[in-house]
């Protein structure tokens, strides 16, 4: 099977998440897409997300939802800090039956000559890009890239919801709403009271 790999922290997974992975599992360009959850972003310094077991649980939910999409807690195995390419490397040695491509928005395009290895991703693996506005990718791409059109876009953001939620705020159709609700049970994102 051809898989999407599609990274991030998910702290918390919302409905732009949601809805970009179920697009793109339909999209014929994939059979799956799997939502990796990071446990750490080296270039997110000093961020504390909520812990691996609650953004693995939240992003479980919105996947539940999503025909062709999984999330996947293989990168808490993986020594930190955790590299893409060392992932991906990683899913091939592991599922040697499946190709493994990377999933990423516009705005990481642009960043991507700051990770690791960017040249051997895109040759050993390839990278399908989704539009995030603000953020033209100029044409053409390098073989092994491609721009997936026509994708809706949400302007949302984990950092915005988190903040709802510490306000006390509704955070209804921001997110799916198991994850809502799982927001609430578990008491995340709230600030502890000095």
């Amino acid at each position: 099977m051809r898989i999407g790999v599609y990274g991030g922290s998910f702290d918390p997974i919302h409905t732009g998440h949601a809805m970009l992975a179920n697009y793109i599992s339909q999209s014929g360009i994939v059979d799956e897409v799997w939502l990796m959850v990071s446990r750490l972003n080296p270039l997110k310094k000093g961020m504390s997300p909520a812990s691996d077991e609650h953004r693995l649980n939240m992003a479980l939910l919105a996947a539940a939802g999503c025909k062709g999409v999984k999330a996947s807690d293989f990168e808490f195995s993986l020594p930190l800090p955790s590299y893409t390419y060392t992932t991906l490397c990683r899913l091939r040695e592991s599922y040697p039956e499946h190709t493994f491509s990377l999933i990423i928005g516009s705005d990481n395009w642009h960043e991507m000559k700051r990770w690791r290895d960017p040249e051997k991703i895109i040759s050993e693996f390839g990278i399908i890009i989704y539009p995030r506005p603000g953020y033209d990718v100029d044409e053409p791409l390098p073989e092994g890239v491609s721009l997936l059109p026509g994708v809706p876009t949400v302007e949302i953001s984990s950092t915005l919801i988190r903040g709802m939620v510490n306000e006390g705020k509704n955070i209804n159709y921001f997110v799916p709403l198991s994850v809502g609700e799982y927001i609430t049970e578990h008491n995340l994102y709230k600030r502890k009271k000095e």
